[in-house]
């Protein structure tokens, strides 16, 4: 996608995703048909993220039946749901049903479902509660779960943000601390307004100035009653710097945009344990804390990746051929977050970082490559294509920079990162709403969807530490699904 930026970890934008529209610039006689596909080569792509969609629209025009499958309905605009967590966005503004972006494409079908194994033998995919789903050829597309590296209370006790469930529940939790403040003005003290978020990269970084916002548009204009000035929002990182990937000017931008934002930087440091009331640093320092948000790192170990029985590297990623298929699964081919996806002759040896725009090309590359088997012809090897980095820390502040190293910052690098959100988004009624409510916020600071939509006010509580607070380690959304 010639349009693509993408950033670490979940910051990227996707090409255009309705399928739809490709199959419909077919002349009818060149169009499949669902009810006459039995001698068509059978394509299941596990995974309605970046990837799988991109490997659906691609495959969209070619004479082979596809197989979305997924535990989720729809697909989530993964960019987009810190500013869900943080009240900005409404979850439906960041989803969109994979069934009306396919619904129009006839050789492309959506199964609900979650993928349980593989049956290479048979070559069939399982899933749980019905019958396998056969294949001639499958495209792995399970995506990533978040990475806690086996510290002590960071799986139970922190807030993942990777899916639309974890991003709705991290919405709650925060705005039942506002409240709980606003009843209790003495738990300030207890950290019940202190917000750790873990991770120095593009989703750390745009948590931590979205919830600056969120605290100073409460205070201004909903009527709370506590100092703002008592409200900490800290962020924790090992590594000396933020947004290691980009240039060095621009990790100095952005913690500078954040001090004067009031967030607090602990960079060079480890978190050596979470429990329910504090993280501990590996300097010793105790940040009493109700809230944790975890940027730190994502793993394919613990998804359906990790359970097909094929080769991976040391973080569970599925190591794959110069053409993304799996060396010792030749039908099968792996992309995205899952696959160590390799970055082609201008970086021979190297392994792409697990981005949302390798997703997409990987997704296409393989879809092609599917292809070309059908029809006779030999694969090709994937070259990445880099697009750049983008990173926002909140409103008129954000970070743009280019393959060759420029690099645009300020109110500038955030009105693109605005426009390309906003081009890519699925849906023309998403791209409306995100406009109108971006623009409303704008100019007003009052908007945004700033209600609690849960009912139970103590969510899975802790019976061990009595504070009644929600504990998303316990969250059954939690679950790896092929996403």
């Amino acid at each position: 996608m010639s349009h693509g930026w993408d950033s670490t970890l979940v910051f990227s934008i996707p090409g255009p995703l309705l399928a739809s529209a490709a199959i419909g610039q077919l002349p009818d006689n060149a169009r499949p048909h669902r009810g006459n596909m039995g001698s068509m080569h059978r394509v299941v792509i596990v995974g309605a993220g970046f990837g799988g969609l991109s490997a659906a629209r691609a495959l969209a025009d070619e004479r082979v039946e596809v197989t979305v499958v997924d535990q989720r309905n729809f697909h989530t605009f993964q960019p987009l749901l810190y500013e869900v967590s943080t009240a900005g966005l409404d979850p439906g503004d960041v989803a969109y049903p994979i069934r009306a972006i396919f619904g129009r494409t006839p050789n492309v079908t959506f199964r609900y479902g979650t993928v349980t194994g593989v049956d290479w033998d048979a070559r069939s995919v399982r899933l749980e509660g019905t019958d396998p789903l056969p294949f001639d050829w499958i495209i792995v597309a399970s995506g990533a779960i978040a990475k806690f590296f086996g510290i002590p209370g960071a799986q139970q006790f922190t807030h993942p943000l990777y899916t639309l469930a974890d991003a709705g529940h991290l919405r709650d939790h925060i705005l039942r601390r506002l409240e709980e403040i606003d009843a209790h003005p003495e738990r300030i003290t207890d950290g019940t307004l202190t917000f750790v978020v873990v991770g120095g990269g593009p989703t750390g970084v745009e948590v931590a100035g979205a919830l600056a916002e969120l605290l100073d548009v409460s205070v201004r204009h909903d009527g709370f009653d506590f100092d703002r000035s008592h409200a900490r929002i800290v962020l924790v990182d090992g590594l000396s710097r933020l947004l290691t990937p980009f240039k060095e000017s621009a990790a100095t931008y952005a913690a500078d945009t954040l001090k004067d934002r009031t967030v607090e930087l602990q960079l060079g440091r480890m978190v050596k344990e979470v429990t329910a009331t504090s993280v501990e640093l590996d300097d010793g320092t105790r940040i009493p804390t109700r809230t944790v948000v975890w940027a730190g790192g994502v793993t394919v170990s613990g998804t359906i990746a990790s359970e097909l029985g094929a080769l991976s590297d040391h973080n569970g990623r599925l190591v794959v051929r110069a053409d993304l298929a799996l060396p010792d699964h030749h039908q099968a081919y792996a992309i995205g977050d899952a696959a160590a996806v390799p970055w082609g002759k201008d970086k021979p040896g190297t392994t792409c970082p697990q981005l949302a725009q390798v997703a997409i090309q990987s997704g296409k590359h393989a879809a092609q490559q599917i292809v070309n088997r059908v029809e006779g012809r030999p694969t090709l090897p994937f070259q990445y294509h880099d697009k750049g980095m983008m990173a926002t820390i909140g409103r008129r502040a954000a970070i743009a920079e280019f393959p060759k190293g420029r690099v645009i910052r300020g109110t500038l690098g955030w009105l693109a990162w605005l426009g390309l959100h906003i081009l890519y988004l699925i849906g023309f009624r998403n791209k409306i709403i995100v406009l109108v409510n971006w623009s409303w916020r704008y100019l007003s600071w009052t908007s945004g969807p700033r209600i609690i939509v849960g009912e139970d006010m103590n969510a899975h509580p802790d019976p061990d530490d009595g504070s009644g607070i929600d504990h998303p380690g316990n969250d059954a959304d939690a679950a790896v699904s092929p996403s």
